[in-house]
C-alpha cells in the first residue's frame, strides 16, 4: 500500500473540492440576507458554529480510538513476530481524523444546493 492510500486521497480531494462551495454557499446566503435587510438565519449560523465544535470533537475521539486500535495491532505483530506497516497506521488513523469533516461538508453541499430562498 502507498501513503497516502487511495481512499485517503479522494476523501482530502472531496474535501477540498467541497468545504469551499459550502462555504461559497453560506456566504452568498449571509451576503443576499444583508442587501436586503432581511432577517438574519440564526438557524443556519448556529448550524455552522455547533457543526465545527462536533466535528472536531468526533475527529479527535476518532484520531485517539485509531491510535489505540493501531498501537495495540502492532504490539500484537511485534510480540507474534510479524511485521508492521507504519504507512497503514498513519492512514487509517488520517482517515480517522478526517472522516467526520468529510461526512458534514458532503450533507452540507446536498442541503444547500436543494435550498430554494
Amino acid at each position: 500500500m502507498t501513503y497516502p492510500s487511495r481512499r485517503l486521497s479522494d476523501d482530502l480531494a472531496t474535501l477540498w473540492i467541497e468545504a469551499p462551495m459550502v462555504i461559497g454557499m453560506r456566504l452568498s446566503q449571509m451576503w443576499m440576507t444583508a442587501m436586503t435587510g432581511g432577517r438574519a438565519n440564526t438557524a443556519e449560523f448556529n448550524r455552522m458554529i455547533t457543526e465545527k465544535v462536533t466535528a472536531v470533537a468526533e475527529s479527535v475521539i476518532a484520531a485517539n480510538m485509531a491510535m489505540a486500535e493501531e498501537n495495540i495491532a502492532a504490539m500484537t505483530a511485534i510480540a507474534t513476530g510479524r511485521k508492521t506497516s507504519a504507512h497503514r497506521a498513519v492512514d487509517s488513523i488520517a482517515r480517522a481524523a478526517v472522516k467526520p469533516y468529510s461526512k458534514r461538508v458532503r450533507s452540507n453541499v446536498r442541503r444547500l444546493s436543494k435550498q430554494k430562498d
